[in-house]
């Protein structure tokens, strides 16, 4: 993904994203930034009603470089950014983030896989 259109500068995109067991989102960004974003508050907004169902909100993914659920849910990569703190380095590895999107794509071809591998 290009980080530069026309000249102007893009904000920070998604490249990983492993949810939470509390509803958060342990994000890493393409300029090497690891930060944990809250989704609770999404929950307010319709459109997001479907995150409260934990096996849902589970199955999120790096899409466009933001985040997105099934049933094209997704959230703006700018305010991901803004609104989310940095996380510590011991949250979120590279090696987590890969485990974590292995059992996903296991789970959304039909495997059962534990629930610790996905959250």
């Amino acid at each position: 993904m290009e980080s530069i259109i026309h000249g102007a500068l893009l904000p920070p995109r998604v490249t990983a994203v492993a949810p939470g067991e509390d509803y958060t989102l342990f994000l890493t960004f393409n300029n090497g930034e690891r930060r944990i974003f809250d989704a609770k508050p999404l929950f307010a907004y319709k459109v997001f009603a479907p995150l409260k169902d934990r096996r849902f909100f589970s199955a999120v993914h790096v899409e466009h470089g933001s985040v997105a659920w099934p049933d094209d849910i997704d959230y703006c990569p700018d305010t991901l950014y803004a609104e989310s703190v940095v996380a510590a380095d011991d949250i979120a590895t590279p090696e987590d983030i890969a485990a974590h999107d292995e059992a996903m794509e296991a789970w959304r071809n039909g495997a059962t896989v534990p629930l610790s591998s996905v959250v």
